[in-house]
């Protein structure tokens, strides 16, 4: 029996596994995540309020409970186990942790306390366990930045009323609304890289009104441009989300806690916004693995080989970019390159696993454990919720019982 180790249960680890089931009949393959719950950015990097997205977990959950396939849970390489512990015990070893830390601007004042990286504040909105302490202030004034998806992610959170998250799995989110929301990008209208689906969602807000700060940078008859020119159109409401484009943020101020940003356009014009939260949007880099390190924010390798039986996939592969789906599609041909090269080298795989963690006496979590986390969390929904997250490790390990 061969044997292959997927450290990351996301969407990348997921569809791997489920390719190489197929392309290796005599395989056993065992996925680890550093959590005691799989899924990773299904979980808790995709917004609460799309459950649409969220869905996709059904798939992953069913990949997982296959007869061939083992989950460890709460195992974090370089903590509880090694990498190199972990090519010695199987045939094939596969990074596919993602992109769990947020870039930076490199600007000053990105360090004053009210400026948070969208990595951590949308883990805080999902009850990630790492981000428990990113919840913001109450915040009058937020200054977003960033053009994508993310960005509008965020805004569109921190505008909702509780009421406009019926059935979502939205934790302990309590704050009042901000009066001003700003939308902050480098690039113009027709540029940005969020999609006109998700820019026509803020025409929907109960308490939410978008406008485009300086109407005239909308020259051109695109369709993006008259979802924009229509915000002009509606009503007042009492949260006014401000969309600003061609703008480069340059620094943070404040003293001990962020006050304004500092902008520049074009043409070298300084813009200053107030704000007493900063969520910046920027992207998203890959994390060591013990001594495999990342390059440019990704792990360098040959189309998912990085060297001899050791490979990568999804974002720690290719950086943050595409959909989901996107993952489908990489992870087939990464599981191709494995099962070309793949050889049984008698290797003990998840029995080795097994004794070297026992052997720590290590609470890990199986996937009968994660159901049982997960049969709680379901259990426990809020009225007009679908689940409500456990948040902490102790509890998650409670929930799982034992392995």
């Amino acid at each position: 029996m061969r044997q292959i180790a997927i450290i990351g249960s996301g969407p990348s680890g997921c569809y791997l596994a489920d390719a190489l089931l197929r392309l290796v009949p005599d395989c056993r393959i065992d996925v680890l995540d550093r959590l005691p719950v799989p899924f990773g950015l299904v979980r808790y990097g995709v917004a609460p309020d799309h459950q649409g997205t969220k869905a996709v977990s059904r798939v992953f959950d069913r990949i997982l409970a296959r007869d061939r396939i083992g989950f460890f849970g709460h195992v974090e390489v370089g903590r509880d186990v090694s990498l190199a512990q972990l090519e010695a015990l199987y045939d094939a070893v596969v990074i596919a942790t993602g992109a769990a830390d947020d870039r930076r601007l490199g600007i000053p004042g990105e360090d004053l306390p009210g400026v948070v990286g969208s990595g951590r504040f949308v883990g805080w909105v999902n009850g990630h366990p790492d981000h428990a302490d990113a919840t913001p202030a109450a915040a009058r004034s937020v200054v977003v930045i960033g053009n994508g998806n993310v960005a509008l992610d965020v805004a569109r959170l921190l505008a909702k009323t509780p009421e406009e998250f019926g059935g979502s799995d939205l934790g302990a989110f309590v704050r009042s609304l901000p009066t001003t929301i700003h939308i902050v990008g480098r690039r113009g209208p027709d540029d940005a890289k969020f999609t006109d689906h998700e820019l026509q969602a803020f025409t929907t807000l109960q308490q939410a009104r978008p406008i485009v700060a300086d109407p005239a940078v909308l020259t051109s008859d695109t369709a993006r441009s008259e979802i924009l020119r229509a915000f002009q159109h509606l009503p007042a409401k009492p949260v006014a989300v401000h969309f600003h484009f061609g703008l480069t943020p340059k620094a943070m101020l404040g003293q001990s806690h962020v006050e304004a940003v500092r902008f520049r356009d074009a043409a070298g014009a300084t813009r200053v916004l107030a704000a007493d939260l900063v969520v910046t949007c920027v992207g998203y880099q890959a994390r060591a693995c013990c001594a495999e390190m990342p390059t440019g924010g990704s792990f360098a390798s040959d189309d998912g080989h990085i060297r001899d039986r050791l490979y990568t996939v999804g974002w720690a592969k290719r950086g943050p970019t595409g959909p989901i789906p996107t993952n489908r599609i990489e992870a087939q041909a990464v599981a191709q390159r494995i099962a070309a090269a793949l050889a049984d080298g008698g290797k003990p795989g998840g029995a080795g696993l097994r004794a070297l963690l026992d052997g720590q006496t290590l609470r890990w979590v199986d996937y009968a454990g994660w159901r049982r986390i997960e049969a709680h969390e379901a259990a426990s929904a809020d009225p007009g919720r679908c689940r409500r997250k456990l948040t902490a490790i102790d509890q998650m390990l409670a929930a799982a019982g034992g392995n």
